[in-house]
C-alpha cells in the first residue's frame, strides 16, 4: 500500500527509509553506526585481499602458464604459516577491541545526557503488540511512542508474554524484553520526525506484524500531545489491560489514561498473570476487536 506523498505503510506503519541504521537519530544511534562501519571496515582489511588472492592464484597458476613453478615435495613454510595465522588473529584482536570498548561505552542503562525534563516510559511487549505507559503523565499508548526532541528518555521494559526485543534501528541499542523481570534502557532523540521501532525477535505467527510509530516532536509540541491524549475516553487498569493483553493484531493505535500508576510493576512481577504463549493467528485474529466492543 503507498502512503500519501510517498513511502510504504504495513498495518499504518512506515517502513524503508526511516528504519535506516545508517542515519542515526541520537547519539547511541551514532555510536552504533560508527562501532558497525569501524567493524566492516576491520574485516574487509582480510577479505579484500583474501579475494585478490584468490584470482591472482588463479590466474598464475593457470595451465596455459608455463612459468608457474610446481614443488611436489613442499610441505611446509614458517613464513605462510605466519601470515595464515596471524592475520586472522590480528582481526579478531581488532574486532573483539572494539567490541568490548563500545559495550561498555554504550552500557543501556548509562544516563545520556539531554535537553529538557526527562520522560520515563515503561514498555510491555504483548502478543502482538507494544504497550507504552507513560507513569509520570498518567497516559499510555499502544503501537506508537511519542517523546520529545533533545530530552532524555529512561525506559522500563518488561514482557506481558513471551521474550522479544525492543528496537529503534536509528536511535540504536536493542534490548530483550522478559516476562518477571526489567530491563533499562537510556536513549535520545536529537531530530523531529517520525521513525519505526519493531521487534527483533521472533514471537509467534503475527511476529511480522509487531511494529509500532516512533514520533519525535518538540519539546514545546509535546506537553499538547501529552494533554489530547490524557482526555482518551479509554481507561487503562488491570481489566483493561488483560483485554488487551489477549493475543491479537492491533487494528488500530489507542490510547488511554492511566488509572493505576502501578501497572507497570504489577506487570513486571506477575502480580497480574502473564498470557499464554502464542497461537495461530487466524485463532487471535479477532480478540483485539473482541475486547474492543467489550469495553
Amino acid at each position: 500500500m503507498e502512503r500519501p506523498g510517498g513511502g510504504t505503510v504495513i498495518s499504518g506503519s512506515t517502513i524503508g527509509a526511516v528504519m535506516n541504521i545508517l542515519d542515526p537519530q541520537g547519539p547511541i544511534g551514532a555510536a552504533d553506526t560508527t562501532i558497525l562501519i569501524d567493524s566492516i571496515a576491520i574485516m574487509l582489511a582480510i577479505v579484500l585481499p583474501t579475494i585478490a588472492a584468490i584470482f591472482a592464484f588463479a590466474f598464475y597458476f593457470r595451465a596455459s602458464n608455463t612459468t608457474a613453478f610446481y614443488w611436489p615435495d613442499w610441505e611446509y613454510s614458517g613464513r605462510i604459516e605466519m601470515v595464515v595465522w596471524s592475520i586472522p588473529a590480528l582481526t579478531v584482536i581488532l574486532l573483539g577491541g572494539v567490541a568490548w570498548i563500545g559495550s561498555h561505552q554504550l552500557d543501556p542503562a548509562a544516563p545520556v545526557a539531554g535537553t529538557g525534563s526527562p520522560v520515563r516510559i515503561q514498555v510491555v511487549s504483548l502478543d502482538w503488540k507494544w504497550l507504552f505507559i507513560y507513569p509520570d503523565l498518567r497516559i499510555a499508548t499502544v503501537n506508537t511512542l511519542t517523546v520529545p526532541a533533545g530530552a532524555p528518555l529512561h525506559f522500563e521494559l518488561t514482557s506481558g508474554s513471551v521474550m522479544t526485543t525492543f528496537f529503534i534501528p536509528q536511535f540504536g541499542s536493542m534490548i530483550y524484553t522478559m516476562n518477571g523481570m526489567v530491563t533499562r534502557l537510556q536513549l535520545r532523540a536529537d531530530n523531529e520526525g517520525t521513525f519505526q521501532g519493531l521487534a527483533a525477535h521472533f514471537s509467534g505467527d503475527g511476529f511480522p506484524e509487531m511494529l509500532f510509530d516512533v514520533h519525535v516532536v518538540s519539546q514545546l509540541a509535546f506537553p499538547d500531545w501529552v494533554a489530547s491524549t490524557a482526555r482518551s475516553d479509554r481507561v487503562l487498569n488491570a481489566d483493561s489491560y488483560w483485554k488487551l493483553a489477549q493475543q491479537s493484531l492491533a487494528p488500530d493505535k489507542p490510547t488511554f489514561r492511566v488509572d493505576d500508576p502501578r501497572l507497570f510493576e504489577a506487570i513486571a512481577t506477575q502480580k497480574i498473570p502473564p498470557a499464554p504463549g502464542p497461537r495461530l493467528t487466524t485463532e487471535t485474529a479477532q480478540s483485539y476487536l473482541g475486547a474492543s466492543d467489550a469495553r
